[in-house]
């Protein structure tokens, strides 16, 4: 609808997994990296964790995009598997088995240890082409205990110089917790890289929002103004699906206004539709920014006097003052 308005080739704030809207924040570019060299190096388990909306599929992807044709790659979205069905669900994947082939049954009868010494032949003969292969999980958090189990006796497929199966598992924060159970000890003990994946800063999110607006093609036909950009943190907290969600409603609202220019009104109301509420700002939270800003050689009087600067708060935080002050003394 303000595709034509704003003069997009497509939707800038679309809710799929597209790797051409990558923005590589510091923590998605640290991530982009680890993960390059891990496939590199060969690396064993990797696992990726970060909050909903975060950016870990399109990150995944983003990743397939460049690797390169020596690597042979498996994506798994459905966690909900039985051990038979991940394993025919990566033959397919690797293009070893068709999925007209399972669709038609051929994989039926097979059994379990049939499927994995299937799977190790082919990637030996990866290996004696000096190609390799790379099987990333995503949500990971949802896969049974069993499947995990699984998944760990498949990253014993390896030679005597190196392993044969590079697995990457991507989940929500829970994945760490699920990993750490006493059960799965073998299996957290070989992760060898660690990554979780952090929101957008208040600038990395108006340096997104400008990305996306130019890859869809209108980073110069419509404007966030400055205020804009930093109340679609706030609601936000830097979430990029969160940002998405409530850039598109917002552009929305512009088009009905009739504007090139986005407005802080027009993320209210966008936000507002959406239920989306911005985090209370606590006093405390805004005397401990005051007090940041004094060095190690502020007196006791100036740290009183910011504090008088708001006395009507005085009750919410005169417990912080008694303890700055005891420290002072």
């Amino acid at each position: 609808m303000y595709e034509d308005y704003y003069g997009f080739t497509e939707k800038p704030f679309s809710l799929t997994p597209d790797p051409k809207y990558l923005f590589k924040s510091a923590s998605h570019a640290s991530a982009f990296e680890l993960l390059q060299y891990a496939v590199r190096r060969r690396e064993g388990f990797v696992v990726i964790t970060g909050d909903i909306g975060t950016g870990k599929t399109t990150l995944c992807r983003a990743l397939l995009e460049q690797i390169d044709r020596k690597t042979f790659t498996a994506l798994v979205l459905n966690p909900f598997l039985a051990e038979e069905d991940l394993l025919r669900l990566v033959l397919q994947e690797f293009g070893v088995v068709s999925r007209d082939e399972i669709k038609r049954g051929h994989l039926n009868g097979i059994s379990k240890a049939e499927l994995i010494e299937t799977l190790n032949e082919f990637l030996l003969s990866l290996q004696r082409l000096g190609a390799q292969a790379l099987l990333i999980i995503d949500e990971a958090q949802n896969l049974p205990l069993q499947v995990l189990e699984q998944i760990r006796i498949l990253s014993n497929l390896e030679t005597e110089k190196e392993k044969l199966l590079q697995i990457v598992l991507v989940g929500q924060a829970n994945l760490k917790d699920v990993l750490r159970r006493a059960e799965l000890r073998q299996l957290d003990q070989r992760v060898s890289i660690r990554y979780d994946l952090k929101p957008l800063s208040k600038d990395e999110t108006a340096a997104y929002i400008q990305h996306r607006l130019s890859v869809a093609g209108g980073g110069a036909a419509v404007t966030f103004a400055p205020k804009t950009l930093a109340r679609v943190h706030r609601y936000t907290q830097g979430i990029p699906r969160l940002i998405n969600l409530l850039c598109d409603r917002t552009l929305l609202s512009g088009y009905a206004a009739h504007t090139n220019r986005i407005l802080p009104a027009f993320v209210d109301s966008a936000a507002e539709s959406l239920e989306l509420q911005a985090p209370k700002r606590s006093v405390r939270g805004w005397l401990r920014r005051r007090l940041s800003g004094f060095t190690a050689g502020a007196t006791t009087a100036g740290l009183i006097a910011v504090i008088a600067a708001t006395a009507w708060h005085y009750r919410e935080y005169a417990a912080l003052l008694v303890q700055l002050v005891s420290i002072r003394q």
